[in-house]
């Protein structure tokens, strides 16, 4: 099983693996992930009846998971009370079994295979270890295979999505993948019977930059081999199984509002699958979404809903049974969390539990640094951190790290001694040491996204070394003028830096002195009716790569551009293509490789399943400076940015047990949820059920 497995990994991540450049140095890239270091989820379930009747509604939830790992996406296996779910634990991801026991309460439901008493970490199911992406897990009904959303594999050109739909045969490890080449597939679901596998897919038109909606539609395809795959739905996404012929999925329609749908699904003799009707059983006035049935409640469907007055969303049941007239709305955990998200539910095979993921920690505030190990695809090549901030960068000696709060520019020691240090309390972005003066660190201050006529100025902030008062802190202002000018890189020779200003009217790089700023001297390195931004001074001072929107100004897209410091030599390094964006790049230590973040790899999951994020895509790759070898670093379905490369190695278990995550949970839902008054007033808020059930 081993040697297969292996074998598996070459194939999954061989792609990967060829078009990697040849890294000759080591050190440690850094980068954030928006909100994601607070979320500590972890899954939860409560019972299904009687919800109204406990006596204290907290009692009755139980907690799924080890409190410890971030845990989501979890499904009830069929014909078991095991829970199969997503983990991040480790720097990885993978997929874990656990037992589901309803009938105690304690603070973690993993179990050793020997031993029903003591607590231990679940064991995960998938036999080797990519760094992939691999989301909603189902099992067959003979739980011979695993179905699941993978991100192992690139897509044939840029922005294209890699998720697709795998099944692993468990006890061998043998895959398959089951969408076809250079297709995406979403959150699949097995039917009740094993035979089919329904996903959302944008189909072969890709994905066009959606952040909220991804129009996809619904296909059908057999879980054996993928065959036989059919467009079910129009429109649609996030399907679930009731039984053989029953589909409930969640649509957003012409007024905006997410709700949930059924369709009757019908196969002849020849096996050709169509759906006979659709019908919609939540109203508008509210969102409903991420729907979730089980064969062994007929007429129960779990959805997440945002409802007028909440800034919460919640699970909900609704019963569309043939013994109502109406549909009926049942809350679930608005009485026992009121004040926290719940995500994505699902109900247990017996109809008798329903489940979710929601954050472990209570109420918002701000959580200690948290600097967490990712595992790198090039471990002998460099290290790869998460760190709960943005824009960070670490000091030449390696000891120190800069970061930003947005607002607040703030110091911690790279081993995660001595706490964080703010120096500053305003709004500052990005953050860059100077190569020769120590302490010093250059930043801008002001609004980000903002106009080129913003006051925004380029500052050196100076730290007096081994001192934790604030107040011995100095900035000094290096621009005139506040025409937002921002996003400085100082020279490895510690004489000039390079920022981008909108002084001409358009935003431009520009070199000035390092210690006297304009004042010392200033030249324009760049000039046009466009946005050069983002720039960073390679470490053997002969190239300066930045971002822009010269290919197709004003567009919202950019790529990657470098040029010598005198000017000459300008040219593209790399760009996603069409409205594609490549942004913040950095430069290796040996200066031959870039890091930066991108939307190359399109989105990997439906954004409403997820927190709200700014754009549900960007993850981090790498890249030659001759535009060669593109990898990818990071697979998750948030938003990766900011990174920053140094030569200091920072060893994952060096700060593993010293920077640890608070549970606070200071993050948002989506923010295009946010509930308007309905404009469809007088509308039955109870809308007829589905098909055969009414």
């Amino acid at each position: 099983m081993a040697r297969r497995a292996a074998l598996l990994l070459l194939l999954l991540a061989g792609p990967l693996l060829l078009a990697a450049p040849a890294l000759g140095t080591s050190g440690t890239i850094v980068f954030t992930t928006l909100g994601r270091s607070r979320y500590a989820f972890d899954i939860f379930a409560l019972p299904v009846a009687p919800l109204a009747t406990a006596a204290s509604p907290s009692a009755a939830e139980v907690r799924l998971t080890d409190g410890a790992s971030v845990n989501y996406n979890g499904q009830f296996a069929p014909s078991s009370d095991s829970l199969l779910f997503v983990s991040e634990r480790n720097g990885t991801l993978n997929i874990y079994s656990s037992p589901a026991a309803a009938s105690s309460r304690r603070a973690a439901l993993e179990f050793l295979d020997d031993s029903a008493a003591a607590p231990a970490a679940a064991k995960p199911l998938l036999p080797w270890d990519p760094i992939a992406l691999k989301d909603r897990p189902s099992l067959t009904p003979d739980g011979a295979h695993l179905v699941y959303i993978s991100t192992a594999a690139p897509a044939a050109s840029p922005r294209r999505s890699w998720a697709a739909v795998y099944a692993t045969h468990l006890s061998s490890g043998s895959t398959r993948r089951l969408t076809p080449p250079d297709v995406a597939d979403f959150s699949p679901a097995v039917s009740p019977s094993g035979e089919w596998t329904a996903a959302a897919s944008p189909g072969p038109g890709g994905w066009a930059g959606e952040v909220e909606d991804l129009h996809t539609d619904i296909y059908v395809f057999r879980t054996s081999d993928g065959s036989r795959r059919t467009v079910l739905v129009r429109n649609g996404g996030w399907p679930c199984w009731a039984d053989e012929s029953t589909l409930f999925f969640h649509r957003r329609d012409s007024h905006g509002w997410y709700g949930v749908y059924c369709a009757m699904v019908s196969v002849t003799g020849a096996g050709e699958v169509s759906a006979t009707s659709v019908e919609r059983i939540t109203p508008p006035g509210f969102h409903a979404f991420t729907p979730a049935a089980s064969p062994g409640a007929p007429g129960l469907v779990a959805v997440a809903t945002r409802r007028a007055g909440s800034d919460y969303r919640h699970i909900e049941l609704i019963d569309v049974s043939s013994n109502n007239a109406a549909a009926v709305y049942m809350e679930v955990t608005r009485p026992v969390a009121p004040h926290g998200h719940h995500f994505n539910p699902f109900i247990s095979r017996d109809g008798a539990r329903v489940g979710y993921h929601r954050c472990r920690g209570t109420g918002n505030g701000d959580a200690p640094l948290l600097l967490e190990s990712i595992k790198s695809p090039a471990p002998d090549a460099f290290s790869l951190f998460r760190i709960d901030g943005s824009f960070p960068s670490f000091s030449h000696d390696g000891k120190r790290i800069a970061f930003v709060g947005l607002p607040g520019l703030f110091v911690v020691n790279s081993d995660g001694s001595g706490g964080r240090r703010q120096i500053f309390s305003g709004n500052a972005f990005p953050t860059a040491w100077d190569w020769k003066r120590k302490g010093v660190i250059y930043t801008s201050i002001g609004p980000e996204f903002s106009s080129e006529s913003t006051k925004v100025d380029v500052v050196a902030v100076s730290l007096d070394d081994d001192d934790d008062d604030s107040s011995h802190v100095s900035i000094k202002r290096l621009t005139i003028g506040g025409d937002n000018n921002a996003f400085p890189s100082p020279s490895p020779d510690g004489k000039w830096v390079v920022f981008r200003s909108g002084r001409s009217g358009h935003k431009n790089l520009y070199i000035m002195d390092a210690e006297d700023g304009e004042a010392g001297g200033i030249r324009q390195l760049t000039e046009g009716p466009w946005s050069d931004t983002m720039c960073n001074w390679s470490p053997d001072g002969e190239w300066i790569a930045f971002a822009s929107d010269r290919h197709a100004p004003g567009s919202g897209s950019f790529a990657i551009y470098m040029v010598h410091p005198n000017g000459t030599g300008l040219r593209r390094v790399v760009h996603s293509g069409g409205a594609g964006r490549t942004n913040h790049p950095w430069f290796s230590p040996d200066s031959k490789t870039i890091v930066f973040t991108s939307d190359y790899a399109a989105v990997s999951a439906e954004p409403v399943s997820n927190p709200h994020h700014y754009q549900p895509y960007g993850e981090i790759f790498t890249v030659n400076i001759d535009g060669t070898g593109i990898r990818r670093l990071t697979h998750n379905s948030f938003e990766d940015g900011t990174p920053s490369w140094t030569p200091y190695y920072l060893k994952p278990k060096d700060v593993a047990e010293t920077l640890q995550a608070s549970g606070m949970c200071a993050f948002q839902d989506c923010h295009w949820l946010n509930i308007q008054q309905a404009k469809t007033d007088g509308l039955n808020l109870n809308m007829m059920m589905c098909g055969k059930h009414g």
